[in-house]
């Protein structure tokens, strides 16, 4: 079987390292090289003939860690890597999947081609933002579920009053998982949003009346829309709000909107590495569920066998 070589995009070296730990097997060497115009050179300092390459990074901004990634396939794949899997935790541009409006890119499909282009043979990835982007590509993609992470966590804790809340009509499916898994309310906040990122207002469809609520949804960005959702739930007799998120890209006034929110606690994988600590957030660790992910590829065994089994 031919050997195995992981390699740490620059965006995700503390979680490829864990990823690493989990798999026993150490980082490849590699070496990022940047001119004083910002033009990236990649160096991979190590054989990889012939070897089952996997580069781990997530391409959340700036479009850097994106290009990074491409150029590392791209050198493995002019050094004879038998096999080149992408391992891209969080997968950007995931947002920009389809053409809802006149002379607008569809981005998720732009980067699937630069990633096929680019010559990898296989995606690895985590709770894409619309399960469709899959068929973007040509090629296997492995979309691993972050239920794998969170509902054992879960189970661990007091769910008798909680209700499961999907901050907006598009996550349904998503918070609905939750909610079947643990055989709890669903309820669902349908959000009106005017422009990218700011929300105008929130309806909430069901009954919370003191109940515990848990938001699901797979992003938290300036977390304009789930500190609005926690404030709705809050205003209809909800007894308190906390949320599970997958991937914390928390840019903008994110933190300063968290802390200032209803929301008591919010919980995310380590798929992003977070800018700053907050009392309010706490992160799982998605190394282990990619280490397995990792393993079951090189052995040709079943990643469905990764998944939580629902009722």
């Amino acid at each position: 079987m031919p050997e195995v070589k992981l390699f740490a995009a620059s965006s995700s070296k503390t979680l490829a390292e864990k990823i690493s730990d989990y798999y026993g097997y150490p980082l490849g060497d590699i070496v990022l090289r940047t001119f004083s115009d910002g033009e990236m050179q990649v160096e991979i300092n190590e054989s990889v003939r012939g070897s089952y390459v996997f580069f781990i990074g997530s391409t959340f901004g700036s479009s850097d860690n994106l290009l990074e990634m491409l150029l590392m396939i791209d050198s493995a794949k002019r050094a004879s890597a038998g096999y080149i899997t992408a391992v891209v935790p969080y997968f950007g541009y995931a947002r920009q999947d389809r053409k809802d409006k006149p002379r607008v890119p569809i981005s998720a499909k732009l980067v699937a081609n630069l990633f096929q282009a680019s010559g990898v043979n296989r995606i690895m990835t985590m709770d894409l933002h619309a399960e469709q982007i899959q068929g973007f590509f040509d090629i296997p993609v492995d979309h691993l579920k972050s239920e794998a992470i969170f509902m054992p966590y879960l189970s661990q804790q007091d769910l008798s009053n909680v209700t499961f809340a999907s901050p907006d009509v598009g996550g349904v499916k998503r918070a609905r998982s939750y909610a079947k898994y643990f055989h709890r309310d669903l309820v669902i906040c349908d959000k009106e949003r005017r422009i990218a990122n700011e929300v105008a207002g929130i309806t909430v469809i069901g009954d919370v009346n003191g109940a515990d609520i848990i938001l699901v949804d797979d992003i938290i960005d300036t977390a304009g829309t789930l500190c609005k959702a926690a404030d709705a739930l809050i205003e209809k007799g909800a007894k308190s709000v906390k949320a599970i998120l997958t991937h914390a890209v928390l840019s903008g006034k994110a933190y300063e909107n968290i802390e200032n929110s209803k929301i008591t606690e919010i919980i995310v994988t380590d798929s992003i590495p977070l800018k700053k600590s907050s009392p309010k957030i706490k992160v799982l660790s998605c190394a282990k569920l990619f280490a397995r992910a990792i393993r079951n590829t090189h052995e040709y065994k079943s990643i469905a066998a990764l998944f939580v089994e629902k009722d």
